[in-house]
């Protein structure tokens, strides 16, 4: 029953109310993995007490003890990401690329070694920048032949018993002004009908989303004897986040008398700003391992918004001759909050003399306490719906670095586990990466490359099931694969 709840409302934005937002939104947002540096990237993120790298203060803020300089780094990145869909056994695949910045930060380093007034404590180290924590640049191409329904094989079924005037005017009143569906008589029942109700029809989807989330960080520390530092960070994560999808169904059969295809559009754009606090400890155990601890608060978007449009357009052969009938819907927007799970970090890392570094890091976070709410709608059922299907996802990143003379070699692995509890979708992420990089005493270089990968299920659009009715919700299988291409400048003074 869980199972069957989380597909109706995981379809893909078959707007059912006014309210869209739901687990999804949530999920798309509280699931950060961060795209910092190239040296942070390339260890597979596992940085937890390793330290001295701007991206280490998104983890843990203990890192920006370890810098004893003052310093300068940005991180220019390409993305390229390359999708796979099988649709009714169509495999159909497409690409994107993108331009971004993984991160750029200032570190200041005060030395307090010669302060009477010290007592151990030898510097303060001061931090402010930014760290990329999501990117949502991809493009899916979805096609298949449906011999089972149809988008209006739901729609008939959502406005049944509605007057036209009172349809939703993101779905079935689109539909109705296209002459997609029509009611039966003129009766008050209102029974509304379609010509591809049991599908026969060609069916295919583009979905592009572009957007990221950044966070700015303002980052204190210092180290006590040079063997416990301490950190924190007052982040601020910001949202921007762009759909757009077309859909189309095809009479490629000449099935039907009068229709010949349809299209839908879907542009919906959301923006939004929060805070959480961060707090860490690496301890220098002894001379060959660090152990890190770290400790993320809720984060707290208090300011969320949706902006959103549908149009529909058919291609209707009546009357010996093509008409085109289109509808477009009333720009919607919504507000609301989003609160996204804490996050408890543990790392330790052996090291090698100068030689290199073996580290490991595990994060927890428990995805099921993810809260939706506004000030008009409470979200009752989505919230129960995040606690039902979504649970705790464990994350394990594993990273090692070599040096000879100034070249340092690195590689790494991540998994990061999946937040559904039930198996409608794995939601795994697996993550390979490589490094290389040149460090001089006033600056340095590094280069990386990461590839990662996760299946996911999407549910095209809901249709009636049971009492009788022979339908079966339409599933495309989706791969998704993203390598990053990332180059790190700094400089230390």
């Amino acid at each position: 029953m869980k199972t069957r709840l989380l597909i109706i409302l995981s379809l893909s934005l078959s707007v059912l109310t006014l309210h869209s937002q739901n687990q999804e939104d949530a999920l798309r947002y509280g699931k950060t993995s961060l795209v910092g540096s190239a040296r942070y990237m390339a260890m597979g993120g596992a940085y937890g007490s390793i330290g001295a790298d701007f991206s280490a203060l998104s983890v843990n803020p203990a890192g920006i003890g370890m810098f004893r300089r003052s310093e300068f780094a940005f991180t220019p990145l390409i993305t390229f990401s390359e999708t796979e869909a099988t649709y009714f056994s169509q495999m159909r695949d497409d690409s994107k690329y993108n331009l971004g910045l993984g991160n750029i930060g200032f570190v200041l380093s005060s030395d307090l070694s010669g302060n009477a007034q010290s007592s151990g404590w030898q510097r303060i180290q001061f931090g402010f920048g930014l760290n990329r924590i999501n990117n949502f640049s991809n493009r899916v191409f979805i096609q298949g032949f449906n011999d089972n329904s149809s988008l209006m094989t739901g729609y008939v079924h959502q406005a049944d018993g509605f007057a036209p005037d009172n349809l939703n005017q993101f779905t079935t009143q689109l539909a109705y002004d296209a002459w997609l569906i029509w009611p039966e008589d003129d009766t008050e029942d209102y029974f509304y009908q379609t010509d591809a109700y049991f599908g026969g029809v060609n069916q295919q989807q583009t979905i592009t989303t572009s957007g990221s989330m950044s966070e700015m960080l303002f980052t204190v520390g210092s180290s006590y004897n040079d063997r416990l530092y301490l950190g924190a960070s007052v982040g601020i994560p910001y949202i921007r986040y762009k759909y757009e999808s077309e859909y189309t169904e095809t009479d490629t059969d000449n099935r039907y008398a009068e229709f010949n295809s349809l299209t839908r559009r879907e542009n919906i754009e959301t923006s939004g700003t929060g805070v959480n606090l961060k707090l860490g400890a690496i301890l220098r155990a002894t001379d060959w391992l660090r152990l890190g601890a770290a400790f993320h608060t809720p984060t707290f978007y208090s300011n969320m918004r949706d902006d959103w449009s549908y149009s529909m357009k058919s291609e209707l052969f009546l009357d010996n001759k093509i008409e085109n009938r289109s509808a477009q819907s009333q720009p919607g927007r919504f507000d609301y909050e989003l609160t996204t799970p804490m996050k408890a970090i543990g790392s330790a890392t052996i090291l090698f003399g100068k030689s290199g570094l073996v580290s490991a890091e595990y994060e927890f976070a428990d995805y099921s306490e993810m809260k939706l709410n506004s000030s008009s709608f409470k979200f009752v059922d989505e919230n129960q719906t995040i606690r039902d299907e979504y649970t705790a996802a464990h994350n394990l990143k594993l990273g090692t670095e070599w040096r000879l003379n100034d070249v340092y070699f690195r590689g790494g692995y991540a998994i990061y586990g999946s937040p559904y509890k039930s198996g409608v979708n794995d939601g795994a992420t697996d993550q390979l990466s490589l490094g290389i990089g040149l460090r001089q005493q006033d600056y340095y270089v590094d280069f990386a490359w990461v590839s990662s990968s996760y299946k996911e299920d999407k549910y095209m659009y809901w249709v009636p099931e049971g009492e009788g009715l022979d339908f079966s919700t339409p599933v495309a299988n989706q791969t998704f694969n993203r390598q990053l291409f990332m180059l790190t400048l700094g400089w230390r003074f």
